[in-house]
């Protein structure tokens, strides 16, 4: 009976460990994404920002015509953003603004998925799906599907 009494607590203890870990990886998740996709790639503009989230391998993936596959890279992302930005296209204000919410966080190990719902203004755009990995430094997007709401005409 002890030995049960043991395992119960012991388990018990364990899983609030890991429940409050979890929650601790999440939040540090979501911050990555927040600080170097959301404030850093799609409001401001800001290469150190980027940098500071998003893995130098990253991809962003998509569909293209004829459902063929196509790839970006981070840093002709980046170059692009450059450009926005030196265009005055950054910061974004108003309407034009990027916002997301975290429908939700999977982790196993060192990898995870985030889904986010992606808004311009109050517009909901997007519903991305961001692979992520954590490395000795934090945790770091690797790479990006989306999907993307059709126009309403």
């Amino acid at each position: 009976m002890k030995k049960i009494v043991f395992l119960f607590v012991a388990t018990m203890l364990c899983s609030g460990v890991f429940a409050h870990d979890l929650k601790k990886e999440k939040e540090a998740i979501k911050k990555v994404i927040q600080t170097a996709y959301v404030d850093g790639l799609q409001n401001e503009g800001d290469l150190d920002k980027i940098d500071s989230g998003i893995h130098p391998d990253f991809r962003l993936i998509g569909i293209g015509e004829e459902n063929s596959m196509w790839s970006l890279p981070i840093d002709e992302w980046k170059k692009r953003t450059k450009k926005k930005k030196e265009d005055g296209k950054f910061p974004r204000t108003g309407e034009k603004k990027v916002s997301v919410t975290f429908e939700s966080i999977d982790i196993t190990g060192n990898a995870a998925v985030a889904k986010i719902k992606f808004f311009v203004g109050k517009k909901l755009t997007y519903v991305d799906y961001i692979a992520l990995y954590k490395f000795p430094n934090g945790w770091k997007m690797v790479n990006k599907i989306y999907y993307k709401f059709p126009e309403k005409k």
